[in-house]
């Protein structure tokens, strides 16, 4: 183990504290890289759940029998469904549904909590100061959303007042995320905050636990990796998790396997 793996580590265990915040924060990164030095070393979270493919191709439900997961779907087939949703309270204060964008091949899929104001103004997702840092974030490994990642939410309209969203609204729309993932099959998948995190692991563990350590979802047969991270509008209200981020992002970097073309 490197000095700096010793640091690394030690500094993961005197995190105390469990950070995911909203609202106007303080100002991002001033260069278009993040700051940091040295490799981190996590070790694995244990396999978090399954989604089960369906015993038939077009026998697989979700809530609404609406949403089958068939041999035909498509994300623009999900992405119609989502915007014509009312399965939940959320419908009747959206101005729009966000149902993700990027690249239908992604190397990443980027799962956050939900849209925020600008998100439910434009109908895409990240797009306020907290996604211009998430931009600025893909850019220092190599990624992008427009050519290599594609970027969601846990649920596709905004909880008023940017609450976190409830039981409910997750159920309601968890079944689209299910299906944007079996569709997507990303290699990673980079979980941007407490929020998401807890609820695709399925666990009550804190982000600072979480963060920088891999762990899994199955889709059918195929073991997706999952990597929790701190949102990057924590990040804007505490600089100090840029560091803990930038390792994160270079483990996250370490397990990318880059194709030409």
């Amino acid at each position: 183990m490197t000095s700096e793996e010793k640091v690394f580590i030690s500094n993961f265990l005197n995190l105390t504290s469990d950070y995911l915040k909203d609202g106007h924060r303080r100002e991002p990164f001033e260069n278009d890289e993040m700051p940091g030095n040295g490799e981190n070393a996590a070790s694995g979270l244990p396999l978090a759940y399954s989604i089960e493919e369906p015993e038939h191709e077009e026998s697989y439900s979700t809530t609404d029998s609406s949403d089958s997961f068939a041999s035909n779907d498509s994300l623009s087939e999900v992405a119609a469904e989502i915007c014509a949703c009312g399965a939940c309270a959320l419908a009747a204060t959206r101005k729009h549904a966000v149902p993700g964008e990027g690249s239908d091949k992604p190397l990443v899929m980027v799962i956050g909590e939900g849209p925020g104001a600008d998100e439910d103004a434009t109908g895409r997702p990240f797009v306020g100061r907290a996604g211009q840092l998430l931009d600025k974030m893909l850019t220092s490994i190599g990624l992008s959303r427009n050519e290599n990642c594609f970027i969601a939410n846990m649920v596709k309209c905004r909880p008023p007042g940017n609450r976190d969203p409830g039981p409910e609204e997750m159920a309601a729309c968890f079944p689209y995320l299910e299906r944007q993932i079996r569709l997507l099959k990303p290699q990673i998948i980079l979980c941007a905050g407490r929020v998401a995190a807890q609820n695709l692991l399925k666990t009550s563990v804190g982000i600072n636990a979480l963060h920088g350590q891999f762990a899994e979802i199955m889709v059918g047969e195929i073991a997706i990796p999952v990597l929790p991270t701190f949102h990057p509008s924590a990040i804007l209200m505490d600089e100090s998790l840029k560091r803990p981020v930038w390792e994160d992002l270079k483990l996250l970097k370490s397990r990318l396997v880059f194709t030409e073309g």
